[in-house]
């Protein structure tokens, strides 16, 4: 029998916020680690490089390593945006502001950066023969993974219009200065195809790494902008404080001066070959091979007091999942507002593998008609990643997977409630798809779409759930010995 949660009393929520205004949004990692030392987790004890990614997965905020075997004077953090209560945090807001929050500061004007002489990263500048990048805390990815892999926010520039395009990407590291890079980005791919025509063989890249998650989120936006913006453009829009950035020591590109670390390269695109694509966001180790470019590591900028490595550990329900939906929750709250339809609040939940998306509606049952139109635009969003959509009433707990399980299993007639749209486009990473040759960005599947919510055709009287007496004053943990 489903219960419903008591909350969630180890991790604290943020607090309202006070007369109206927003709280702290810090501009570099470690001072939003400090300003949110309530939530983070610190490991003191020795932890081998290996090992990071199975730990952090275990955790449910931020978890900062402090004493990496092997690696010293460096500090590795993950899990900073796992739950909405810390992806409310980076922007600064109340929890149940996070999402018309970010939706609002989407729509802005870019607010574009401010470029500074100086910054930490360029406390310590490595170049030459100094290079070497294995000396790095960079973690291992799956048991799958022979090698060591970057998650660092990956920066290139469109040669055409200066803008930067920025994204999470795997790199995998193969010595010293080199690795192969793993791009699964259109904008990446459009770019590589501008350089390519104009007879490029070497594009400079900027690996970033220690960033506040704000930037993080911003970064890992996926829709129709390029043409307009790049995500740089939108970090202090994001943030809503003006932002620095720096020029990178061997490559024409500029990066945030407030940055921990950031690795310079040229991707050698004259130089493809077919690797292993990794793993990814669904969970499974599809042994897909793709051509990928060979990268050249020609600096090292970081921090000079023990600069902090970001991990973004690619292992179920991890900020690896959350991250690129994030921009796109945000997106359609404002696309279905804009439809009509009361949002309180849409996620793009882990234990959906990435691929399934919840909207949840406010109040009485929608009018006929209005739940199966915002199906359709969810199963249509950026990245096509909308294969599982599923519409809840304001009753059903949206981060809970029994929860909603039991709304489905209710309040859903499959003849009346469910619409299957069939031959569409669907995550390159999702196993149940059909390839589609010559095109590694795509796979053929179909949708489904599920009203999970209370219909007006029923009695609402029959929905009214019954619960242990009681249930929300007791606890067991009252109960039991202290030993």
């Amino acid at each position: 029998m489903y219960l419903p949660p008591r909350g969630k009393p180890d991790f604290p929520p943020a607090p309202e916020p006070t007369e109206g205004r927003n709280f702290t949004v810090d501009k570099d990692l470690r001072s939003w680690l400090e300003t949110n030392a309530d939530v983070v987790t610190v490991i003191k004890k020795p932890v081998a490089v290996e090992h990071i990614g199975a730990l952090s997965a275990q955790s449910e905020g931020p978890i900062v390593f402090e004493n990496i075997i092997g690696k010293p004077g460096f500090r590795v953090v993950d899990m900073l945006v796992k739950h909405r209560n810390l992806q409310a945090r980076a922007l600064g807001v109340a929890e149940g502001d996070f999402l018309k929050t970010l939706a609002h500061r989407l729509r802005q004007p870019p607010r574009g950066v401010i470029d500074v002489r100086t910054g930490p990263v360029r406390e310590v500048v490595l170049t030459g023969d100094d290079v070497d990048v294995t000396k790095l805390p960079i973690c291992y990815q799956s048991d799958a993974d022979p090698n060591p892999m970057m998650t660092c926010m990956n920066f290139v520039k469109d040669p055409e219009t200066g803008r930067y395009n920025v994204m999470n990407a795997l790199t995998t590291l193969t010595g010293r200065n080199e690795g192969f890079s793993l791009f699964i980005s259109r904008d990446t791919a459009v770019i590589f195809q501008k350089y390519v025509a104009m007879g490029v063989t070497e594009i400079p890249i900027a690996y970033v790494a220690g960033l506040p998650p704000a930037f993080e989120i911003m970064g890992n936006f996926a829709g129709i902008h390029m043409d307009s913006w790049g995500e740089t453009d939108m970090f202090g829009t994001i943030l809503d404080q003006d932002v620095e950035f720096v020029s990178c020591e061997t490559i024409d590109m500029k990066v945030p001066a407030e940055a921990e670390i950031v690795i310079e390269g040229l991707l050698q695109v004259g130089d493809m070959e077919m690797m292993d694509c990794g793993p990814n966001p669904q969970m499974y180790h599809i042994p897909a091979m793709v051509p990928q470019p060979t990268v050249k590591f020609t600096a090292i900028m970081m921090r000079k007091d023990r600069p902090i490595y970001r991990a973004v550990q690619t292992v179920p329900e991890t900020d690896h999942q959350v991250l690129p939906r994030l921009c796109h929750e945000a997106l359609l709250y404002t696309r279905l507002s804009e439809m009509g339809v009361d949002v309180k609040d849409v996620r793009f939940p882990t234990w959906g593998g990435a691929m399934s998306c919840i909207l949840q509606v406010n109040g009485d049952a929608p009018r006929d008609g209005v739940i199966g139109d915002a199906l359709l635009m969810m199963m249509s969003t950026p990245l096509n990643n909308g294969k599982l959509a599923v519409a809840i009433s304001d009753d059903t707990d949206i981060d809970d997977p029994g929860a909603v399980y039991h709304a489905i299993a209710t309040r859903c007639n499959p003849a009346e409630d469910m619409v299957v749209v069939n031959k569409t486009r669907g995550h390159p990473g999702d196993p149940s798809g059909t390839p589609i040759p010559g095109d590694a960005f795509n796979r053929v599947n179909g949708k489904l779409g599920i009203d999970a919510t209370i219909k007006s055709r029923l009695n609402p009287a029959d929905f009214e759930r019954t619960w242990p007496k009681d249930w929300f004053e007791q606890d067991l943990k009252d109960y039991l010995d202290d030993d």
